[in-house]
């Protein structure tokens, strides 16, 4: 009885243009938009259009465990299972796919942007008397070309106890002689800031100072005992998109397979690989076919539903009060 009862009109009146939730009350539902931050920047399923909070989100509303089934019949057919998006024919989904899936060796196209991001990633070894602490042993900086501009050995600043030979490939011999890590670090604050002062970078400026990509950058920059400013940084470990679904990391390696469609870390883990795949991911997210006069926040702002305006939004369709709601992230593709 209670499956087969109809929505009432109120009911669908008072539902989530994004999420598609249902509220008994409009005021509900003007709460509900004022903590979801749902955005033009969200992913969507390209069958019912319905707003996810992170593109997991939306893969298991596509092809998990308990997907929705019409979506999930719809997108057997047309769908693409690494950029999630949906095509006109089975026959589109295949000519897509040949330039949607890379391999370690095949360079991603870098398009017109101009190569303002570098990407870094760092391998560690182990000290203390057990080598659980981590030390930078191996730092690699590459551009948006997946060229090379920066990598080297460093030399530890105390004693290494677990060289971690089986992940880092690393022996006594490759650090003996190997860069200091002062000097390490002013070879990369020179990378980074490109000739501008580091108290001069702003957040969208035009300065030259370049962005930085990677996965786990906080631990890297503490590990190498830099700063540089959080807006500057594109991290995938913290991207809300590509995180999971319980706004807990995703390792690199899962994304990689996940959203490149190959294989990393099967041996001896290169720092290099490591910097392709998070500028590969840096590049697919900056791609997204966002709006690009969308007001987007950076997570420093609210949402357009202040208090006194409650009786307005109370009238408004679900339809408008989307219209109003911004994200409380910087979406990347505002980075072009």
């Amino acid at each position: 009885m209670m499956d087969s009862r109809r929505e009432s009109s109120e009911t669908l009146r008072n539902k989530c243009a994004a999420c598609f939730r249902q509220y008994n009350r409009m005021e509900h539902l003007v709460e509900h938009m004022k903590v979801s931050y749902h955005s033009a920047h969200e992913p969507r399923c390209g069958v019912c259009a319905k707003h996810c909070r992170s593109l997991e989100s939306l893969r298991e509303h596509l092809i998990g465990p308990l997907p929705k089934v019409e979506c999930a019949r719809v997108f057997a057919a047309r769908g693409c299972s690494i950029c999630l998006n949906l095509f006109d024919s089975a026959a589109a989904v295949r000519y897509h796919r040949a330039s949607c899936q890379f391999t370690r060796a095949a360079p991603m196209p870098r398009g017109s942007y101009g190569g303002r991001a570098v990407a870094m990633a760092c391998k560690m070894v182990g000290g203390g008397s057990d080598g659980s602490l981590d030390i930078c042993a191996r730092v690699c900086l590459i551009g948006e070309d997946e060229n090379v501009i920066f990598q080297t050995y460093v030399k530890p600043t105390t004693t290494v106890t677990n060289y971690r030979y089986e992940l880092t490939g690393i022996r006594p011999e490759y650090l003996r002689d190997a860069m200091p890590l002062k000097l390490v670090q002013r070879r990369i604050q020179d990378i980074l800031c490109n000739g501008e002062p580091l108290w001069k970078i702003r957040p969208r400026s035009s300065g030259r100072a370049r962005i930085l990509v990677g996965h786990g950058l906080d631990y890297e920059l503490e590990r190498l005992g830099l700063e540089y400013p959080a807006f500057m940084i594109r991290d995938t470990a913290k991207y809300p998109p590509l995180m999971k679904t319980s706004k807990l990391s995703n390792s690199l390696k899962y994304l990689t397979q996940a959203y490149l469609g190959y294989d990393i870390h099967t041996g001896i883990q290169d720092p290099y690989e490591d910097c392709v795949a998070a500028m590969r991911l840096y590049i697919r997210m900056r791609s997204q076919a966002h709006p690009r006069d969308y007001a987007s926040g950076s997570g420093e702002t609210q949402n357009n539903y202040p208090a006194w305006r409650q009786r307005e939004l109370e009238r408004m369709s679900p339809e408008e009060l989307l219209a109003l709601s911004g994200s409380d992230y910087y979406c990347w593709c505002l980075d072009f």
